[in-house]
């Protein structure tokens, strides 16, 4: 069966000693009310909750086959009810959301690795409380006071839960294009028109009510999208007393079959003239939409580390516990048959590659999580504005470069169950077809790498990028010149400056070239965040004698001697231009050879 046990004492050493949470809380009059004490609490109780409660629901759930319908009604696998009532109970739902609605104020600094912990014990449960987070957030951003009052205090008890309804049959990335409708009535309200698919959590039977976030036209709205418009349409209408009443017409009209997180019920919802309320104003609804998705995106992110966490804990017990073979040096167990496969320089390959990658992804989410705590508590203008520029710099690599690498580390970590990696019991091969849908959902990969390449880099000329490379520099020439990761991170500074500089260049003239270096420029700025976050964890580490903080120091070596290279075939890639990708005519992709 799969194990898992909560990094803990990694997770407080990113928070405690790389970005000194606790001196980052108490500094700020928003944030006072948390201390170390009270965040370790918080981790080592989510921690009992996901490996006691879920763990065993991940499994079983997909043994099950998932969420089940049954004409318009769904029904969650067999535990999640009662998880889900424990998960809400504990006010996990609202860990992060504002007291004001019943949530308990927490930074995302938190909250990030609270997550975490959820996404490796069960990614399918994790999509039902997070939808409505997400879902909260753009209400409490953009609806009216009276909206507000009505919908969060629900969501955070966990009695009601939210969802994002943007896709339809014939427009997924291009939302411009959507269909849905939304047609005026008397008393404000709006009748909504349309179907959307792929709709996380659309229809389950976990809590009373739904709440859909839908995306719509209203009529004689500007083409494309700048005539999109956000609209609040519940399962069942509520009423003037805040309680439930007649159902809307709102209906889920199947669940889709997927490759993986089938715990998850992912709808197609048919919108039969429900009764909507909009957000906002009208024609700005995807602005309203994107604070909602932007914060799935990182979501996305913590699922890849989740995962790769879930993969290398498991890898590396089956890889001590496996005997096989004998060491080139000489019998390391000459009392057992054979040596733990762990003697192989191959196996510790695998397993410190997924371990490097593990730890920059994990410093790398607190980090993005700082900024945003940043923009939402600091009182400091210039503050905010930079930290505004990280995260609309950073979300593309969070989303994409952190899931691009869990997926290459449970493959790997799966290589190294050999055979058994390929069959059930030992939970690897559940844990890919889980994971695979991180690089798909909240904007593909590929599109998250044109966003970082097209409108954060090239639109504003390499500001984003200068300025993050400016922070990654001026920390680097602070430390130590004993650190060997010194040269290494100031040397790469340089060369993701010149990349980028080129990269502006050759827009100018070649109209094709930008889009088809996105991934390899998304992939050399991730290899400059992660060598960034090894810099921050040797300070920290430098100074301690302890295995556990010199093996941080280790792990920065192995990273910058074996993964870093990657970078110079990223940049000559990018320098090969676009010619040998657009040469070709499209029926050379069609036709038979």
């Amino acid at each position: 069966m799969p194990i898992y046990n909560a990094p803990l004492k990694d997770m407080e050493f990113i928070l405690n000693d790389v970005f000194k949470a606790d001196e980052f809380w108490q500094g700020n009059e928003n944030l006072a009310h948390l201390d170390m004490a009270t965040a370790n609490a918080i981790l080592e109780e989510m921690a009992k909750f996901s490996k006691n409660v879920i763990l065993d629901l991940n499994r079983s759930s997909d043994e099950e086959g998932g969420a089940q319908f049954n004409n318009g009604v769904v029904t969650t696998p067999k535990g999640f009810k009662e998880a889900f009532k424990q998960f809400a109970e504990g006010g996990w739902v609202g860990l992060g959301a504002p007291e004001e609605w019943g949530g308990q104020g927490m930074p995302k600094m938190l909250t990030v690795l609270a997550d975490e912990m959820i996404w490796s014990t069960n990614p399918s449960f994790m999509l039902y409380p997070l939808l409505t987070v997400g879902a909260g957030m753009a209400i409490n951003d953009r609806a009216s006071q009276e909206q507000k009052e009505t919908y969060l205090p629900k969501f955070y008890t966990g009695e009601w839960s939210g969802t994002m309804c943007l896709t339809e049959p014939h427009s997924g990335t291009d939302l411009g294009i959507i269909k849905t409708k939304a047609e005026p009535n008397e008393d404000g309200s709006f009748n909504i028109t349309g179907t959307k698919i792929f709709i996380t959590s659309g229809e389950h039977d976990l809590c009373e009510n739904i709440i859909h976030l839908v995306l719509a036209k209203t009529p004689n709205a500007p083409a494309g999208s700048r005539g999109i418009s956000l609209f609040i349409v519940p399962k069942f209408h509520v009423n003037a007393d805040g309680s439930v009443g007649e159902r809307n017409a709102v209906s889920a009209g199947s669940i889709e079959h997927k490759m993986g997180i089938k715990g998850s019920a992912t709808c197609v919802m048919n919108f039969d003239g429900a009764k909507g309320y909009i957000v906002g104003k009208e024609n700005e609804g995807l602005a309203a939409m994107f604070v909602m998705m932007n914060y799935e995106r990182l979501s996305m992110g913590i699922q890849g580390i989740g995962a790769a966490e879930f993969a290398y804990q498991n890898a590396a017990q089956y890889a001590t516990d496996r005997l096989q073979g004998r060491a080139a040096t000489g019998v390391k167990s000459p009392e057992k048959p054979a040596d733990s496969i762990l003697v192989h320089g191959d196996v510790r390959r695998m397993l410190l590659n997924v371990r490097a990658n593990n730890e920059a992804s994990r410093a790398f989410a607190v980090y993005v999580g700082q900024q945003l705590d940043i923009t939402k508590y600091s009182t400091d203008a210039e503050a905010v504005r930079k930290a505004n520029d990280r995260v609309a710099l950073l979300t593309p690599i969070a989303k994409a470069y952190l899931t691009d690498k869990a997926l290459d580390s449970a493959l790997e970590a799966q290589m190294c169950f050999g055979g058994h990696g390929y069959i059930r019991e030992w939970g690897m091969e559940q844990c890919i077809r889980d994971l695979r849908i991180s690089q798909i959902y909240e904007g593909t990969n590929g599109v998250q790498a044109i966003d970082l390449i097209g409108r954060k880099t090239i639109k504003c000329g390499g500001t984003y990028i200068g300025e993050y490379i400016a922070e990654i520099r001026e920390f680097a020439q602070g430390l130590d010149d004993g650190l060997s990761i010194k040269a290494a991170v100031l040397d790469v500074c340089t060369q993701v400056e010149d990349i980028t500089a080129f990269i502006v260049d050759q827009a100018k003239t070649e109209p094709d070239f930008s889009n088809a270096v996105a991934v390899d420029y998304l992939h050399v700025v991730g290899l400059l965040s992660f060598v960034y976050m090894y810099a921050r964890i040797s300070q920290a580490a430098q100074p301690k004698a302890e295995a556990f903080f010199q093996n941080k120091l280790v792990l920065a070596q192995y990273y910058v001697a074996k993964i870093l290279p990657d970078l110079a075939a990223r940049v000559q890639r990018i320098q090969a231009g676009a010619d040998v990708v657009m040469q070709l005519p499209e029926e050379y992709f069609t036709a038979q050879s």
